[in-house]
Parts: structure tokens; C-alpha cells; sequence
């Protein structure tokens, strides 16, 4: 396979592909995150992701392919975003704790006129946690730029979570094995 563009800036995107052996480079751009309020959220996830793959096609100009995703937690039909301070942060794990809640990344696979879009869903049941926990998870890892104010591979993960269904690569920013296997549609065997 050969190398891909990956268009973003997550350390974890990153590391996922390199756990999957995905022969990749990081090309970012400040692409316009915002969308119709008018889209579910999976057509949402995976209109910022295209506008992410269309922002970095636009300054590479390169015949390579490029992978964009973007995830977003939905808590009762609404999208939690990345939190703007302390307090967010701690307001969205508090509104988060004892419920079930969506972890939805859209992704774009895109080389040259040939375009794969998806949306991967993953269901995450937080325990009921104390507000010295989430003060705590807040201080120490300052979640501020992750949706819904947490990262499933640290502490709040590990004592947090009660139960998950669906991908749990897809909870961390990319689901990395459907992304591997539509990847091989993109380049013929030799």
C-alpha cells in the first residue's frame, strides 16, 4: 500500500495508523469545522471530515489518498463539543456520568475521483462518577481538545467507563479497522 495522506492533527489518529502499520504523512489544515444545523450527526461527522480532505486536496494538489475523519459525542440527540474551559470540561463529564451516550467519527477516503465517505457508531456507558473524579480527570489531563471532554485510553477511561458497544479504536478518533479494509479498495493487488 502506499503512503497516504493522513489530514489532521490527532496524536491518537496517528498512533492508531501506526499501530496498524498504514504507511502515512500529516498534512493539516485549518479547515472549517462548523455545519448545517439542518444534518443528523453522522452526516455532520462526515461533512467535517470533508471539509477537512477538501481543505488539505486544495494545498497538497497531490494524486495521493487522503484520509480526513472528525468524531463527535451525542448525548440525548445533541452534539457535545470539544470544551472551552475547566468548567465545561467538568460540566459535560457531569452531564456525561451515569449514561449512555454516542461516539460517531465520519470518515473520507479520497483519491483522485474516487471517494469513500462513512460514518462509524460506537454506544459508551459511563458509571456514575463523583465530582472529585471528574475534577480530578480535568486537572491532570486537560481534556480541552476532545469531544465530549474525555479520552476513552486514559484514566477516566480506564475507572469510568462501565460498558461500550461498538468499535473502541472508533472512541479513541478513527475506526482503524474498517479503515484498513477500505483502504485495499483504494490500491489493486500486485
Amino acid at each position: 500500500m502506499e503512503k497516504i495522506i493522513l489530514a489532521s492533527q490527532s496524536p491518537r489518529r496517528r498512533q492508531l495508523l501506526e499501530w496498524a502499520e498504514v504507511d502515512f504523512e500529516v498534512i493539516v489544515s485549518k479547515a472549517d469545522e462548523s455545519f448545517p444545523s439542518s444534518l443528523r450527526p453522522q452526516e455532520a461527522a462526515i461533512h467535517i471530515a470533508s471539509e477537512k480532505c477538501r481543505a488539505v486536496r486544495d494545498i497538497t494538489r497531490r494524486n495521493r489518498l487522503i484520509l480526513a475523519a472528525d468524531t463527535l459525542v451525542i448525548l440525548d440527540d445533541e452534539i457535545i463539543g470539544k470544551p472551552l474551559n475547566r468548567e465545561d470540561a467538568i460540566g459535560i463529564l457531569s452531564r456525561l456520568s451515569g449514561k449512555k451516550h454516542l461516539v460517531i467519527t465520519g470518515v473520507i477516503l479520497e483519491k483522485a475521483e474516487k471517494t469513500m465517505a462513512f460514518a462509524d457508531l460506537t454506544e459508551v456507558w459511563f458509571h456514575e462518577l463523583a465530582r472529585e473524579q471528574i475534577s480530578f480527570y480535568v486537572d491532570k489531563y486537560q481534556p480541552y481538545d476532545k469531544a465530549g471532554a474525555y479520552a476513552i485510553q486514559e484514566w477516566i477511561g480506564v475507572v469510568g467507563i462501565k460498558k461500550i458497544s461498538g468499535d473502541f479504536y472508533n472512541v479513541m478518533g478513527l475506526p482503524v479497522s474498517r479503515v484498513v479494509r477500505e483502504l485495499a479498495g483504494f490500491f489493486p493487488k500486485k
